[in-house]
């Protein structure tokens, strides 16, 4: 929020340094974030000057110039090739030096230099209104005065305007700061908190009188929930035309472009006071009717901004006897807009439900300075005052007449907020003794009354527009940040708490996982959970299973995600695309579901590599990612998780050409496999990808439940012995690791697979596996005659179960 320091002393008279002013104001919560300098004029015309034209001959080399010498207030005159028409002898005109730098209405710069035109020299320019900023005409140069002086600065007659705007961060909560005056009133509590008594000077309405009664408005309210407040008055005999320069300067300053007396009149209101207003051709209205209603769903309008907008049935609107002509709060219609040919408005000053009018907003994709204020709460009491100040302004500015009584429903007065401050809660909370007429003094300056005292507190009414204090705590935070948070001692004690956790908590575990794969060269993502409706096609995914945006920003992102697979790939496309082939990233995120009573969440871990997982150097050639590769970093974290005893089965689908998921019971931990070629054609991505999917949920369920059991490091040695099998082409690996430990429990510790062979040599339909047995006794050695027995076992139920072979 842009905040003019000139327009902040017409209502608290103050010479401060623009820098001392950010420092209270970001001191009473108000934080200053920044402070730029304003001219009215671009440049402040520095350089320009009263210039009288000697002599004027046509250029001996160029008819459309003219070859003029011009007094500056110099000893000699300066010679200036000009090519305006309307330049003559003995015209006082503005004459930008050489080296001044002018700054035209079209943005444009141009620094003034000793130059020769057609062979000529010029020394100097003889400045048309819009290359000075002062205008828009370029018909000719500027004639001035002729009683100035020559050589007197330009400025001195043309008042330049120079200000300082604070750009302040204004905080959801300060819905009564959101203008000029609401600044101000912080700005006094601050001032008086330091011993400097100011008040406020507010713009006096005491001459509103209602000229004629010529142009009555019937206005109703429908809902009065809606529009608690609805105020108006008509305005007829105006002259819509360019604003005065004041009133530009004002809009100007805080970022607003000025285009007519009527519309900058509500705007300078609406930033003055905080309170939005609208201004309807009263010649439109039909009916001479204004209905404040809802209308019904899919009804067309088109608004200021000419765009065609269809309405839902909750959007509150301002209506006459026919159609719609204002979205409430929001944005006004084209075609009951002030035109320069409007000669009778209807001005509105209302309060709306700030719930409405952002779900509006919000709906529609408009953020209007009006639905701005709106939304986040008003002064209702401030409605009617803010009507007649704007109506007094317009009148002033387009010689209009106010032509009925101000209209104002309002059956249902909003109470003001009541508080009970106890003395003893202040203390507690602030940690320091404020003596109790400071806090008395403070509370009056924010304008909160003290309606009684007692021994132990204050009973307190809050004014309604400071709507963000409704508790005793929040009176107290207001009573701090003007006493002064840097006026609070510090305890030489520290006080702190000790937080105990589990160390099966969600972010532990997060950080386990997280820097096991960050060792492994994997790096962390984070991507956003709305999604594309498209992606669910490719998981043959139906909209059953998805949670829609009520209000989406895009078409492309109007879903929550159900799956974590789609993000992984749109950030693998992102860096394929920029010449980054190498990957491994993974994702700590949420899936989201409809469910029977409502939404549910799921948190999930993506992992996704592809290209070469290693690079290559002089000791070692290039790796690729494989499908083995990502396996085993799944059972690393497995394994670092402590699950143990789980299963595998085989698994394809839309997403996985070929894969595999890891469950425990019935429950699945985890799917990976690579992702088909009709999802990775949708990302337009060739080479191959390989995923994982955890449900991290469970996982963390299981974690919780281990217990970490200790053995000792057996102190006798473990022995190895090798199979090389003939097998069924269709037996796997799976399969003989579950009979070899069905058929040793006790003394086998680990079975690999050291070596796959398939090819001519063999039998057709068959493979070969070498296998390697470690056997282990922690209370004695083995003897040969033991292993001998126990492999022999093993042999027999390969051949047995699954027909194997020795080789």
């Amino acid at each position: 929020m842009q905040i003019s320091y000139n327009w902040l002393k017409q209502f608290l008279p103050i010479d401060w340094e623009p820098a001392r002013v950010a420092e209270l104001l970001t001191d009473l919560g108000l934080e200053v974030e920044g402070i730029s300098e304003f001219e009215s004029v671009r440049g402040g015309l520095r350089g320009v000057v009263v210039g009288h034209v000697l002599t004027c001959e046509k250029h001996p080399n160029a008819d459309k110039l003219k070859l003029t010498t011009v007094d500056i207030g110099q000893e000699e005159a300066v010679q200036i090739v000009c090519g305006a028409p309307n330049v003559a002898k003995g015209q006082k005109v503005p004459v930008a030096t050489m080296g001044t730098t002018l700054y035209m209405n079209d943005g444009e710069s141009l620094k003034i230099k000793k130059g020769k035109i057609r062979g000529e020299v010029s020394e100097g320019m003889i400045c048309a209104e819009d290359e000075l900023g002062l205008g828009d005409d370029h018909q000719g140069i500027m004639v001035l005065e002729s009683t100035l002086k020559p050589g007197t600065p330009l400025s001195e007659f043309i008042e330049v305007e120079n200000d300082h705007v604070f750009e302040i961060g204004l905080t959801p909560n300060r819905a009564d700061a959101m203008s000029h005056f609401g600044v101000a009133r912080d700005l006094k509590a601050g001032l008086r908190q330091k011993g400097i008594q100011k008040e406020l000077l507010t713009p006096s309405v005491s001459n509103f009188i209602v000229a004629n009664r010529s142009r009555k408005i019937a206005v109703s309210v429908e809902d009065h929930n809606l529009a608690p407040r609805y105020c108006g008055v008509t305005i007829s005999n105006m002259i819509v035309q360019p604003s005065p320069h004041w009133l530009k300067n004002r809009l100007k300053a805080i970022g607003l472009k000025p285009i007519n007396n009527v519309v900058d009149a509500t705007n300078y209101v609406l930033h003055e006071l905080g309170q939005p207003l609208h201004a309807f051709d009263a010649d439109r209205i039909f009916g001479k009717e204004i209905v404040v209603r809802t209308v019904e769903a899919g009804t067309p309008f088109m608004t200021l901004d000419g765009e065609q907008r269809t309405l839902h049935e909750d959007d509150l609107m301002i209506c006459d006897a026919e159609k719609p002509m204002c979205i409430a709060g929001v944005f006004g219609g084209i075609n009951t807009g002030v035109t320069e040919n409007t000669r009778a408005i209807f001005l509105e000053s209302a309060y709306f439900d700030p719930v409405s009018i952002r779900k509006t907003a919000k709906r529609h994709g408009l953020s209007t300075d009006a639905s701005f204020r709106f939304e986040r709460g008003i002064d209702i009491n401030n409605v009617e005052y803010a009507l007649q100040r704007a109506a007094l302004l317009i009148c002033e500015l387009t010689g209009g007449d106010i032509s009925c009584d101000v209209v104002d429903l309002y059956p249902k007065k909003k109470e003001d907020h009541q508080v009970f401050l106890t003395f003893e809660k202040i203390n507690k909370l602030i940690g320091q003794e404020i003596p109790r007429d400071v806090i008395k003094s403070i509370l009056t300056s924010l304008e909160i009354k003290v309606k009684n005292v007692t021994e132990t507190g204050l009973g307190l009414s809050i004014p309604f527009y400071r709507i963000d204090v409704t508790r005793e705590v929040d009176v107290i935070e207001e009573i701090l940040r003007v006493y002064g948070y840097n006026n609070i001692n510090f305890d030489p004690k520290l006080h702190a708490s000790i937080a105990t956790s589990s160390r099966f908590e969600d972010h532990i575990l997060q950080n386990h996982v997280g820097n096991l794969l960050a060792a492994q060269g994997f790096h962390e993502i984070l991507s956003n959970s709305l999604t594309n409706p498209e992606y669910a096609n490719l998981m043959q995914g139906s909209e059953q299973d998805e949670v829609r945006i009520i209000n989406p920003l895009s078409s492309e992102l109007s879903v929550m995600r159900s799956s974590m697979l789609f993000s992984a790939l749109e950030a693998a496309a992102y860096n394929i695309n920029r010449k980054r082939q190498d990957l491994k990233i993974f994702e700590f995120g949420k899936t989201y579901h409809p469910a029977e009573d409502g939404y549910r969440e799921k948190g999930r871990l993506s992992i996704l590599v592809t290209g070469d997982r290693s690079h290559e150097s002089w000791t070692l050639p290039s790796r690729q990612s494989d499908f083995f590769y990502l396996r085993a970093v799944v059972e690393q974290i497995l394994l670092k998780m402590g699950v143990e005893d789980y299963q595998t089965r085989h698994r394809s689908g839309a997403e996985f050409s070929e894969g595999v998921v890891f469950s425990k019971g019935n429950t699945d931990l985890v799917s990976l496999g690579v992702i088909s070629k009709a999802v990775q054609k949708r990302f337009d991505i060739k080479q191959q990808l390989l995923y994982a999917d955890f449900d991290w949920e469970v996982l963390c369920s299981l974690v919780a439940r281990q217990e970490i059991v200790y053995k000792p490091i057996p102190k006798f040695p473990s022995v190895r012995r090798d199979f090389a099998l003939l097998l069924d082409q269709d037996v796997p690996f799976s399969k003989l690791e579950e009979l070899a430990y069905k058929t040793e429990k006790k003394l086998l510790k680990q079975l690999s697979l050291f070596d796959v062979y398939t090819g001519s040599k063999l039998p057709k339909g068959k493979k070969s596996y070498a296998l390697s047995f470690t056997l282990q006794d922690e209370t004695k050695t083995l003897t040969d005659k033991q292993i001998d027995k126990i492999m022999n076992k093993i042999k027999s139920a390969f051949e047995k179960e699954v027909g194997a072979e020795l080789r």
